[in-house]
C-alpha cells in the first residue's frame, strides 16, 4: 500500500511512473515515447534491459524488490536492469541501470540478445547483458529491499522458495539457452 511507503519510495515512485520510456512495436520498431505508467495502463510495448551480475567466483547477485515497484513488488529479481529511456539506447540503458540499482559502474557488458515479453501490465522488448564484478555492491534502497550472491546449487533452491519476476526469469532461461 501506498500509505505505507516512506516519503522517498513514493517519490520515486511518482517519477518513475511519468519518465518517458521508448515504445516500440511487437517487432521492436521505435513508434515514439509515453510515460512509463501510460505504457503499462495501456497494455503498449516498451525496452527494457536486464543484467545478470556474476562474480568471479560463479554466483550470481539476485535482489529483491521494493514493495513500492509498479510492476512484481517485492518479488525477487535474477538481473539488475529497467526501462530503456526515450532516446536512449539498450547498452546506455543498461550501464545506467547497472549504476543506479547496484552502484556497479565501468564494467564490460556482454550482450546476448533480445526477447519479447508479453503479459498482462508488463509487455517488453528486452535486452539481455551479463558482467562480472568482484567489488562492493551498493543497492538503491527506494528500489531494493536486499540482495545476495547465490552459486547455482543456491540459486535453485532459493528459486524453488521465493517468487521471482517472470521477466527475469525468462530473461534467464533466454541467457541459459544461449549457453549451451
Amino acid at each position: 500500500m501506498m500509505a505505507e511507503w516512506s516519503a522517498a519510495e513514493r517519490a520515486h515512485r511518482a517519477r518513475s511512473d511519468a519518465e518517458l520510456i521508448a515504445w516500440v512495436d511487437e517487432h521492436d520498431q521505435l513508434l515514439g515515447a509515453l510515460p512509463r505508467a501510460q505504457l503499462r495502463e495501456q497494455q503498449l510495448i516498451g525496452r527494457g534491459t536486464f543484467i545478470l551480475l556474476f562474480n568471479r567466483a560463479g554466483e550470481l547477485c539476485v535482489h529483491q524488490r521494493s514493495e513500492s515497484k509498479a510492476v512484481y513488488p517485492g518479488f525477487w529479481d535474477l538481473a539488475a536492469g529497467g526501462m530503456v529511456d526515450a532516446g536512449e539506447q539498450y547498452l546506455a540503458a543498461a550501464e545506467r541501470e547497472l549504476a543506479e540499482e547496484l552502484g556497479v559502474r565501468g564494467v564490460p557488458l556482454r550482450e546476448h540478445g533480445r526477447f519479447l515479453f508479453d503479459q498482462p501490465g508488463n509487455r517488453l522488448w528486452c535486452a539481455v547483458y551479463s558482467a562480472q564484478f568482484d567489488g562492493d555492491v551498493n543497492t538503491q534502497a527506494v528500489e531494493i529491499q536486499q540482495h545476495c550472491w547465490l552459486n547455482p546449487q543456491q540459486l535453485a533452491a532459493h528459486m524453488a522458495q521465493f517468487s521471482y519476476c517472470p521477466d527475469s526469469l525468462q530473461a534467464w532461461a533466454f541467457y541459459q539457452s544461449g549457453m549451451a
